[in-house]
């Protein structure tokens, strides 16, 4: 069962303004309160995920000087809830170099992947330390991913809508995640877009505790998508 119908990966620009109004004053199809029952299970969640992400960071404190060499975090800003800026915790899976904006329809830079890098994003390891971003209030378990600060203003003035997306906080996981899979251009952000769209439009609990199965199936199986 998808969640998300296969118009909404083409055409982002079908989604119901109307559903966003309601969202932003409180209202979603579980009632008022979904915002305060998501928080509540952010927090729970966050809290049992911290031990495993002390776990894996010891880890890689013991592997980083053979496959990974350098230091074990890597801290970028995101645009988050509201259009505001917010630095991003993750493991670090590329090789150090020099600061070098990439531009938003720039490939990544495979090549700097390092081996257990590689693993890492694999098994979205790499994402865990957001958890301490959850924690702080910047970050959902659940909900659009945070795009890179920079590319992100590129994409308010090329992607209609791209803004509504930021009307709640952003994810480690979502459902464009699960559905869309990784995106490096614009063309293909627009269908990480609707899907993100559709995702504030239909917010239930039942909908983040399938897009937390589908994640941890991909997790589990390695399977990227």
């Amino acid at each position: 069962m998808s969640y998300i119908d296969a118009s909404f990966r083409d055409d982002f620009s079908v989604v119901s303004s109307s559903s966003f109004r309601g969202f932003r004053h409180g209202c979603s199809v579980t009632g008022r309160a979904y915002p305060y029952i998501r928080r509540g299970a952010d927090i729970v969640g966050s809290a049992v995920l911290a031990p495993v992400v002390g776990v894996v960071a010891l880890a890689l404190l013991a592997l980083n000087p053979f496959w990974n060499p350098g230091p074990l975090f890597f801290r970028q800003p995101r645009m988050g809830r509201g259009c505001l800026p917010f630095m991003a915790l993750k493991f670090r899976t590329m090789r150090p170099a020099e600061a070098v904006t990439r531009a938003a329809d720039d490939p990544l830079e495979e090549d700097r992947i390092t081996p257990l890098g590689r693993v890492l994003r694999k098994m979205r390891l790499d994402e865990l330390p957001q958890v301490l971003n959850v924690l702080a209030g910047e970050m959902s378990l659940i909900g659009p991913r945070p795009d890179f600060y920079d590319h992100a203003v590129t994409y308010l003035a090329s992607i209609p809508r791209y803004r509504q997306r930021h009307m709640i906080r952003p994810g480690i996981s979502g459902l464009a995640q699960t559905e869309v899979g990784y995106v490096s251009s614009i063309r293909e952000t627009r269908r990480k877009v609707s899907a993100d769209l559709y995702y504030i439009q239909h917010a239930s609990l039942r909908m983040d505790a399938w897009i937390v199965w589908r994640t941890l199936k991909v997790v589990l199986t390695r399977a990227g998508t």
